[in-house]
């Protein structure tokens, strides 16, 4: 029985593994093809994921470098801000020791006044505090008094009332053109324009001192100034020849010892 139904046993064997045979030879080129699609679009997404890698680290190198720029800058804006600061502290400084130096000079008379503060403008100096008709210090404009309406002006600049002052140290010339005390109320002028940084105004005022009072013990702070107000407005090359001409016409003054601090600060490429 069993030798009988062997033939059909291997019979039907036979005719499933050559289904399976043709089955598999169909199947094989299809699954070529998608292997090799499937390869082709792995290779695609290798070079998108590297370009894409590419491109952010491209914008990561533009951004460093955009913020190296602005650390730069804002480092340069520190500097500069201290240095203004600096400036501005010597300049308050410089003024205050002036008022004072004035001011004492008022109280203990003219001839006080005249070795105070005016050795340091120089052979030739004139007077540089109050001095004249005399009057009440401290009394409002009177036009005929001009001691005491230049005290009035300067008062106002000790107060820090700049407005008041320029307005009086104006009104002052107007009315005194000729007075002792003209040089001193357009350097005082010129002052308080500085200090408001009002630069062309203060320059004007100090040029004016040395054009208009030759004779003023003013005249070489007032060049003195007029040099540091030119470096203000950014004119190097005008304020170094003024800075030189101070040091080289009032040599050891005050002022010439100022200016040529001032000029070794000056930028290495200035003019």
């Amino acid at each position: 029985m069993l030798l009988r139904c062997l033939p059909t046993v291997m019979t039907t064997l036979a005719l499933a593994l050559t289904a399976c045979a043709s089955e598999a030879a169909q199947l094989d080129p299809t699954q070529v093809k998608l292997n090799d699609v499937d390869e082709r679009l792995g290779r695609v997404e290798r070079v998108v994921n590297n370009q894409s890698l590419v491109e952010l680290s491209q914008r990561i190198d533009v951004l460093e470098a955009q913020l190296r720029e602005l650390r730069g800058s804002v480092e340069e804006l520190q500097n500069s801000n201290e240095l203004l600061r600096k400036q501005q502290r010597d300049l308050y400084a410089d003024l205050d020791r002036r008022l004072s130096a004035l001011d004492a000079a008022a109280k203990g008379g003219a001839g006080a006044a005249a070795n105070t503060i005016g050795g340091g403008a120089g052979a030739g100096a004139g007077p540089n505090a109050p001095v004249g008709t005399g009057g009440t210090l401290g009394a409002g404009f009177q036009g005929g008094n001009d001691q005491a309406d230049y005290a009035r002006a300067f008062d106002a600049l000790k107060a820090a009332k700049y407005d008041a002052a320029i307005s009086q140290f104006h009104e002052f010339l107007r009315a005194y053109p000729q007075s002792s005390l003209a040089g001193n109320a357009q350097y005082w002028l010129g002052e308080a324009y500085y200090v408001t940084r009002d630069y062309d105004s203060a320059a004007a005022a100090f040029r004016a001192v040395g054009e208009q009072h030759p004779q003023s013990g003013k005249v070489a702070d007032a060049m003195l100034k007029l040099g540091l107000t030119q470096y203000e407005q950014k004119r190097l090359a005008e304020a170094r020849a003024t800075l030189n001409q101070v040091v080289q016409r009032y040599p050891g003054s005050e002022s010439a010892k100022l200016a040529a601090d001032r000029l070794t600060k000056m930028p290495p490429d200035a003019p």
